[in-house]
């Protein structure tokens, strides 16, 4: 496609940007559109892989047929073979009739499977199916049923390391990836930045009928060179939230400054994150689920040491710190805090299972009478238990709710679900 096809494209579905990548992208899914191939958009959360099944649908002999998009991560893993192939009636509790899937909804026409790296291993099974041979049995049913359905997928994983990790078949990668479209983050279409922004405070200012923000040329620098780790939808939540707060309309690189979480911050593990950062955040996997219940233990552990020193304030703590061994005498039970110079008492390192050595004898020893207050540090769990615990203080605390104890733990409803039901906490 030359350029002025490419932005036709551009301007019938909203798309903004002169990025070669973006284009190259456009440019695939266009030239795929008039195949029946699979696709599987890539690309990170946040950058518009959503627009581009609309145009591969549009540039097919397909667009008359329906376009049905499905969130594979939005419905519970009990539910989605129901959802995608449908069921008979008596098949299941609560199937009271029978129910035509998306892939019998959709004959003729285009499925988008978003999220598609959330598929359970069942169902990726009956996917490959469809995709191989065109047939699919509803659930509860052992009737073969045919459909003509292109399926274009999309997902934010390393899809590479789900197979390796085996969350994901490698067959059914391949069948979908037939053409990769890789939609670019915005980190790598710096051009397009200060474009988009502008777009966005344009539609914010008639949206709210107030005059449109404009940027410094130090504040453009700044928005161009930020890391934009949500991506387009990050830079539009930050261009509504100056346009609906700011009183003055020209906004220098200090006050956008106040607006930017910050870069580097934003790039560490959430464990080592300030809380509320944590907070906030979207997670994109059970895993960060970990992270959480890590930072809890952190905070624990603080509390622990602060009630140390409500013990020993009044008692002087003025030694140094050495590297020990502790591995060559478990069975140790004296305890000793240490303080290096500088460091405030709150701060002093609190060792367990340490014996007494003659040439640390200016070390302050405690007996263990005077810790009788304080309860032993537990031994270390599993990630997988801490998980369960995690998971179960939350469905405690919203009485069962898994919609609401998803939210809290940033995980989707459906993981929520299968996460129960591998506990074992119906």
């Amino acid at each position: 496609m030359n350029r002025s096809e490419i932005q036709a494209v551009k301007q019938r579905y909203g798309i903004i940007g002169n990025s070669e990548l973006l284009n190259r992208a456009i440019d695939i899914a266009v030239q795929v559109a008039a195949t029946d191939l699979s696709v599987l958009i890539t690309g990170e959360s946040g950058v518009g892989k959503e627009n581009f099944p609309q145009i591969i649908h549009q540039y097919s002999h397909r667009k008359h047929g329906p376009y049905i998009p499905v969130n594979c991560g939005a419905i519970p893993e009990g539910t989605i073979d129901s959802e995608l192939f449908g069921h008979e009636k008596g098949s299941f509790t609560g199937a009271t009739s029978d129910r035509k899937g998306y892939f019998e909804v959709a004959d003729g026409g285009t499925i988008f499977l978003d999220e598609v790296g959330d598929l359970p291993l069942s169902t990726q099974v009956r996917l490959l199916r469809v995709l191989e041979a065109g047939e699919f049995i509803k659930v509860g049913s052992s009737k073969i049923l045919k459909t003509d359905v292109r399926v274009v997928a999309a997902t934010n994983q390393d899809m590479k390391q789900a197979i390796r990790e085996g969350r994901f078949r490698e067959d059914l990668y391949y069948r979908l990836n037939t053409v990769p479209v890789y939609v670019p983050p915005l980190r790598e279409r710096k051009e397009d930045i200060t474009l988009l922004f502008r777009k966005f405070a344009s539609d914010f200012a008639d949206k709210y009928r107030m005059p449109p923000i404009r940027l410094t040329d130090e504040a453009k620098t700044m928005l161009t060179n930020y890391y934009w780790k949500g991506n387009v939808r990050q830079l539009k939540n930050i261009a509504e939230q100056i346009s609906v707060i700011e009183q003055h309309r020209e906004i220098s690189a200090d006050i956008l400054r106040t607006y930017l979480p910050d870069e580097n911050m934003e790039r560490l593990p959430a464990l080592f994150s300030d809380r509320r950062t944590v907070d906030q955040r979207t997670f994109n996997s059970e895993r960060e689920i970990l992270y959480q219940v890590l930072f809890d233990m952190k905070k624990d552990m603080n509390e622990l040491k602060r009630l140390v020193h409500g013990i020993m304030e009044n008692q002087p703590v003025t030694t140094q710190s050495y590297d020990l061994d502790l591995s060559s005498q478990p069975e140790q039970k004296d305890v000793f805090v240490t303080q290096v110079e500088g460091e405030s008492l709150q701060d002093a390192k609190i060792m367990r299972s340490v014996p007494f050595r003659p040439e640390h004898a200016d070390t302050h020893y405690m007996d263990e009478g005077d810790f009788q207050e304080i309860e032993s540090v537990p031994e270390p769990v599993s990630l997988a238990e801490m998980e369960k615990q995690m998971i179960q203080k939350t469905l405690a605390k919203h009485r069962g709710r898994r919609r609401s104890a998803a939210e809290e733990l940033k995980i989707s409803e459906r993981t929520l679900y299968r996460k129960i039901k591998e506990y074992g906490l119906d």
